[in-house]
């Protein structure tokens, strides 16, 4: 059975969150911005129906998706990619890959305790 993520998550930490960003081409000014930021993050969560908001007193974004299904995500506000989103569970992990000009990116959710922690991915491809 899936983890409930419903609630209203307030950040308190965020770890290498600028060199992330910098890895994304966002340019100096509003990396600055964004870590100065207090955010919250939303999820509302029925089923395999998510919805997930990302709010600051800066920016505010959005997301809907059903687990499993790929869909096309535009990142307006973040860093302004089109990308092919698909979101599953691993485990008690929430899991998004997206695919676009900007390779092998995504994140993962998870909780521990009465935290919500968000890692954000560069996936590192190996061919042998």
């Amino acid at each position: 059975m899936p983890v409930d993520l419903n609630g209203r998550w307030v950040l308190e930490t965020n770890q290498n969150f600028d060199d992330f960003m910098k890895v994304l081409g966002i340019d100096f000014a509003t990396r600055k911005i964004a870590l100065l930021l207090s955010q919250t993050k939303v999820i509302i969560q029925d089923g395999d129906k998510f919805t997930i908001k990302t709010l600051s007193t800066f920016r505010n974004y959005e997301m809907s998706f059903t687990i499993g299904e790929e869909v096309e995500e535009y990142t307006k506000g973040l860093d302004n990619r089109v990308v092919k989103t698909l979101i599953t569970w691993e485990g008690e992990e929430l899991v998004c890959i997206q695919k676009g000009e900007k390779a092998n990116r995504g994140w993962k959710h998870w909780l521990e305790g009465d935290k919500l922690h968000l890692v954000s991915l560069q996936l590192l491809c190996f061919t042998g």
